[in-house]
């Protein structure tokens, strides 16, 4: 039997006759089952939808759902075999799986069905199987329009993006328009899946390796649609319109008073023979067809909103802010936040060391009230951090670097404290004592008694040179303290590679070589430790620890046993997973613009996902076990030979640790002013070729150049809160890692491996933060900290515009979802949860 091109032949399964009787009864109303009466393309615009007096029944559909698959085309020609495939494909999906979540399958080409209000209101959801062009009428699309304000639902597939292309409403409804140049070929290649709670994702591959037909996007939706997936474009070649690192290939939204959700997917035939694809399928028609709930607002850029809590300061005074440096939340939703030590502008800085006020600053502890909306100064401690800007000789980064709060603060009112006492500097050597110490909160006054300091933990740091005091706390579900130190050293005089030049010193004391600080494992600098802090103000060691401080190798004496991490750099901002114990941290490179075939990589900024102790490679290795040339004396502008990174050796002559290190773990991520996880081919021994045009971009949604890696929280949702301005589910175990910078460098959240994470593994996942933390000089422009309340709402620190002091710009933000929950709503489900 001959066909008109947009006939489709019924099989004779069971499913199939009774799609084949919905089409008769169709036909018995107003439509002819098959045939498609719509308006050819044309090359000019379409008038807008006419008015319609449709009354749809809402929601429309019931309890015995049935989705209606149009698959009209203005095409001419005959009927694609995509379209048989897709339809059969969901006739299968109705028919199996769950009884709840079984649905009839009504397939149609005829365009006359979004006229007749009696059938449409009979569809819990509508499928467009299309191809391009105008393939409604102006009443057909007006008819769509009432479905979807009574609370239909809607589910575009791949050519869909191109149907009705002048019509705004349905470009909405889409999401999104295919540029004219994307690829046509049928490659492999990496879906990222970002959303793994949606039904239509959550059963699907994080990674999920497909063929297909990839569009790219005349315009990116991402922000005004919640992205479930993308494609990776590393993967595929995308063509002159490619997207970029961020391509969406999947998304959702509320629209129009109903449900949308599209694919880019499903462009070929065997699409639809894919177990993956087939559940993606089933997921995005149960919500669409409300036989489940879903999030499609997670992402939504518009559904945030940040608020400046703080003021700027009143004139020659700290009174709202210091010079930001970090903060912490209480569980009554106060926010105390610490200034560094630089004084306000008008404050005089003293760098003479003949002084004995040199450096002398104001560590500041301030707190912010949500119920009264005020701000507080809590303590001022008498801190060496105050010498203001210029080089590495006069500046300084010491002074109170980090703020925790007791597990049972509630109880007892107890804040720990990262600091270096002014009154500890010896000036003659110039060297300070760095403290750990805890002191307690008068509640009722907002006040921290400073007499009631019990010291911890302290130990000796140079402060002849600086920089890179580290100073992050944080605590794990076991109430063990981690405390991130720097390595307080300079790699200004090794050209900004290792920073392992041993001849520099202060009077005996070393301040280029970084050997002697975080590659020494008898040294607390440039290390991570955890300890166990007792009622008494004492600690002892949790076991698992790096060292034991105990060890007998090398003759003894040479470990300290309070180190859990060690080779890290700059670590300043810290934070713990207590649902997982997972360590996560972030420290700033050296200072190298470019890779060296002479001496290594550039500057590397990094995020690590700690999950038991481990060298994290600072200064012999950096990124994913990339090594650095050794120097040493008599000359140190002359390279030795490349360090190894299974078995590191601290030659260092201001090494009084041992000489055999334990083996470095790679880091999950690394960046540079070149991009995102630098990689090079690696000769027979392991040495990568640093040359910048053999270069490899493992992530290629980083990039820095002025960098300064500030790492963030992971996000858990909090089921039982009642707040408004949580974050949503959506972000619950996303790892958010961000730059002081807001240009090219990250503010991301990021899924990654359980599987590998330890390992150095590197994300699987990534999307941008920064329409949602906004960048900008009114915006978040400069990142210093950011920790998620008991609200559930991000509390985020801007360092203001300039350095070593505050300045107007320097602020405590807080940023709240203003979206809705879940759709549809619980009451108007197809059916009752069982």
């Amino acid at each position: 039997m001959r066909r008109t091109p947009h006939q489709k032949p019924w099989p004779t399964t069971g499913a199939s006759r009774a799609r084949r009787g919905w089409a008769a009864a169709l036909a018995a109303g107003v439509i002819t089952t098959g045939v498609l009466t719509g308006p050819a393309a044309s090359a000019r615009p379409a008038p807008d939808p006419t008015p319609t007096t449709m009354s749809i029944k809402s929601p429309p559909g019931s309890a015995d759902v049935r989705v209606l698959v149009f698959y009209g085309s203005a095409a001419a020609g005959a009927e694609s075999p995509l379209v048989n495939a897709g339809i059969e494909a969901i006739e299968k999906i109705g028919t199996s799986g769950p009884a709840d979540q079984r649905f009839t399958t009504v397939a149609t080409g005829n365009a006359d069905v979004f006229t007749n209000e009696t059938r449409l209101s009979r569809f819990n959801a509508v499928v467009f199987l299309t191809g391009g062009g105008d393939v409604l009428n102006p009443e057909q699309e007006a008819g769509l329009e009432a479905y979807m304000e009574a609370g239909g639902g809607f589910l575009g597939i791949h050519d869909a993006a191109r149907a009705e292309p002048y019509s705004d409403w349905f470009t909405g409804l889409i999401g999104a328009r295919p540029a004219a140049s994307s690829p046509t070929a049928v490659q492999r290649a990496t879906v990222e899946v970002g959303d793994r709670r949606h039904p239509a994702t959550k059963d699907v591959p994080v990674q999920w390796k497909r063929p297909d037909k990839w569009l790219n996007w005349v315009e990116n939706p991402s922000g005004d649609v919640h992205t479930v997936a993308r494609v990776r474009e590393s993967t595929y070649d995308p063509g002159t319109s490619r997207n970029g690192w961020d391509h969406p290939v999947s998304w959702c939204r509320d629209y129009a008073g109903g449900r949308s959700f599209y694919t880019a997917m499903g462009g070929t035939v065997s699409s639809y023979d894919e177990t993956e694809f087939r559940a993606h399928l089933r997921g995005a028609l149960q919500w669409t067809s409300r036989l489940s709930q879903a999030d499609c607002t997670a992402t939504i850029d518009a559904n945030y909103e940040a608020e400046r809590l703080t003021q700027p300061n009143q004139a020659g005074q700290n009174d709202q802010i210091g010079e930001p440096h970090g903060l912490v939340t209480a569980p009554d939703g106060r926010v105390l936040y610490i200034g560094r030590g630089g004084a306000d502008s008008s404050q005089p800085v003293i760098t003479d060391w003949n002084d004995p006020d040199i450096g002398k600053g104001k560590g500041q502890v301030h707190i912010y009230d949500p119920k009264t909306e005020k701000v507080s100064l809590a303590a001022e401690l008498s801190v060496f951090g105050n010498k203001g800007g210029g080089d590495e000789l006069t500046k300084v980064e010491e002074g109170l670097l980090g703020i925790e709060l007791d597990p049972r603060f509630e109880d007892n009112g107890w804040v720990y404290l990262h600091y270096t006492p002014h009154s500890k500097i010896d000036r003659d050597k110039r060297m300070a004592e760095r403290y750990v110490s805890r002191f307690t909160l008068n509640r009722t006054t907002n006040k921290l008694d400073l007499g009631s300091e019990k010291v911890l933990l302290k130990w000796p740091v140079q402060i002849h040179s600086c920089c890179h005091a580290g100073g992050g706390l944080a605590w794990d579900s076991k109430d063990n303290l981690y405390i991130a130190t720097g390595d307080n050293n300079s790699s200004g005089f090794s050209d900004g590679y290792s920073g392992n030049n041993p001849q520099p010193n202060y009077k005996g004391v070393s301040f280029a070589d970084a050997r002697r600080t975080s590659g020494n494992t008898n040294n607390l600098n440039g290390k991570i430790l955890r300890i166990h802090p007792e009622q008494d103000g004492t600690y002892t060691l949790p076991e698992g620890n790096l060292f034991t401080g105990k060890e007998t190798a090398e003759g003894g004496g040479k470990t300290r046993g309070e180190i859990y991490v060690m080779g890290v750099r700059n670590p300043a901002r810290i934070f713990v997973d207590q649902q997982t114990d997972i360590l996560y941290a972030g420290w700033v490179g050296p200072d190298a613009g470019q890779p060296s075939t002479t001496w290594g990589p550039a500057k590397y900024d990094t995020f690590a996902a700690i999950t038991k102790a481990s060298n994290r490679g600072w200064p012999f290795c950096m990124g994913n076990n990339q090594p650095y040339r050794d120097r040493n004396l008599p000359d140190p502008t002359k390279p030795l030979g490349w360090y190894d990174c299974d078995a590191p050796k601290n030659e260092s002559p201001n090494n009084d640790g041992l000489v055999n290190l334990p083996p470095v773990t790679g880091n999950n991520i690394w960046y540079s002013p070149q991009g995102g996880a630098p990689d090079f081919p690696r000769d027979a021994n392991g040495v990568p070729s640093y040359k910048n045009e053999e270069a490899t971009y493992l992530l290629p949604w980083l990039k820095g150049g002025g960098q300064a890696a500030m790492n963030g929280p992971v996000f858990r949702y909090d089921e039982t809160l009642a707040s408004a301005g949580q974050w949503p589910a959506y972000w619950d175990g996303k790892w958010f890692v961000g730059d002081l910078y807001d240009a090219d460098q990250p503010r991301n959240a990021v899924l990654t491996d359980p599987k590998t994470v330890g390992d150095g593994g590197i994300p699987v996942h990534s999307e941008s933060l920064k329409s949602i933390v906004p960048i900008g000089n009114d915006g978040i422009k400069n990142l210093m900290d950011w920790r998620f309340g008991p609200d559930g709402a991000l509390y985020v620190l801007d360092y203001g515009r300039g350095f070593f002091t505050s300045d107007a710009k320097s602020a405590l933000w807080r940023v709240t979802y203003t979206g809705e929950g879940p759709t549809p709503a619980a009451g108007q489900l197809a059916r009752k949860a069982q």
